[in-house]
């Protein structure tokens, strides 16, 4: 059966492609944007000249001079790659790439760019064909299923604890009691063990940080890294109200302990004087303002690059004001990200228009309403990833 299965079936069609000349700058944030760990680099004419990795940033990056944001990519990518036909079978395909020790390779045939294949795209096709493989063999491997039942069942007693104590060390019991803020909290891990989570902060009486977070995957890995995000947090968040700050001295830690994991994080820190709210990110979808006078919903975005990897990145910060009747949610991918039976993404349109619906009730009311909405569209199709939604509106009592 893998014989069947080739390179066309498994690759990425009409892969992200950038000129030679474009700034290291903004492929990165192309990069951020469609959460991709690698582009081509063609020429006008279509000709690969060149691809550009995750793994070609960290092998140079270390040891970059300042301004090399702004070189061309040219510059670091990998000149001339190996490249690998659509008609070669996965058993080939995974061998040429453990070879050449690459993750990513462009798929070219009769001098044609036609896609781009990952060793994550093979390795998911791979765990599909072991599933199909398993079915047919139940009954031949019916002792050795048992045993592994029995020890499924110990892995999940222990995973269970695992996850009770992970919420207990990683999630706050309860956001701080001001009376100017209504709140509600969605937390659902798709595992027992989860890379979400979300945080508090007072720096001082006047002052409260507001974190969202989701490390990369589920499961222990993401739980492992989520933790050593929210210790990181945990330490420097109540010394400063710059959420800026608050990132950068995040991602400072996180160098070199989360391996090839990654955090993203939206940090906002509010002032019940002002009503000013100052956020900055870390490549994590953007909260949603709803404006509770017209019931305008207005993303917060703002640029900065994932937590973990660029050493030296700069959270720039933004500000807005919030008006009594405003509501803000916070949420993580897998909200937007679940999907229903046909393959659909909820995305992010259909949460803005839920949200400007039913956006002028309790917190609490407002979160049911999304997550029903969500329910909804998924029709019962399993999440596939953690799920953490954050809601709050803003009273009359601020200031």
């Amino acid at each position: 059966m893998s014989a069947e299965l080739t390179v066309r079936q498994v690759m990425q069609p009409e892969p992200i492609t950038v000129p030679p000349d474009a700034p290291i700058r903004d492929v990165l944030r192309t990069m951020n944007r469609n959460r991709i760990g690698a582009v081509l680099v063609v020429r006008d004419e279509g000709k690969l000249v060149g691809i550009f990795t995750e793994r070609d940033l960290l092998k140079r990056v270390i040891t970059a001079i300042p301004g090399w944001r702004e070189y061309p990519v040219s510059d670091w990518m990998t000149a001339d790659p190996y490249t690998i036909s659509a008609d070669v079978g996965w058993d080939d395909a995974v061998g040429m790439m453990t070879k050449l020790r690459v993750r990513h390779l462009p798929v070219v045939q009769n001098g044609k760019l036609l896609g781009l294949i990952s060793s994550r795209a093979l390795m998911n096709r791979r765990t599909e064909f072991l599933d199909q493989r398993v079915e047919e063999r139940t009954r031949e491997l019916k002792r050795v299923n048992e045993e592994l039942l029995a020890r499924d069942a110990e892995t999940a007693y222990n995973m269970r604890a695992a996850g009770q104590f992970q919420t207990l060390l990683l999630l706050p019991h309860a956001p701080p009691d001001w009376p100017e803020l209504d709140w509600g909290i969605h937390f659902e891990p798709v595992d027992h063990l989860g890379g979400d989570y979300y945080d508090f902060a007072t720096p001082d009486a006047d002052h409260l940080g507001i974190l969202i977070a989701d490390a990369s995957g589920h499961s222990i890995p993401a739980a492992m890294v989520a933790i050593m995000a929210r210790i990181a947090f945990a330490d420097v968040a109540p010394t400063t109200t710059n959420p800026g700050e608050v990132l950068g001295a995040m991602n400072h830690r996180l160098q070199g302990l989360a391996g090839e994991r990654f955090v993203t994080a939206f940090y906002g820190v509010l002032n019940r004087k002002t009503r000013v709210l100052r956020y900055a990110t870390a490549g994590h979808p953007p909260p949603l303002l709803l404006r509770g006078d017209s019931g305008e919903v207005r993303p917060l975005s703002a640029q900065g690059f994932l937590l973990g990897v660029m050493p030296d990145e700069v959270y720039y910060e933004k500000q807005v004001e919030v008006k009594s009747g405003d509501r803000i949610v916070f949420y993580t991918d897998g909200v937007t990200e679940a999907r229903n039976a046909i393959g659909e993404q909820f995305e992010t349109d259909r949460l803005i228009r839920c949200l400007a619906n039913h956006g002028r009730k309790r917190s609490a009311d407002v979160l049911e309403h999304l997550r029903s909405c969500q329910r909804a569209f998924c029709d019962g199709h399993p999440y596939s990833d953690d799920v953490t939604l954050v809601t709050v509106g803003i009273g009359a009592a601020i200031g």
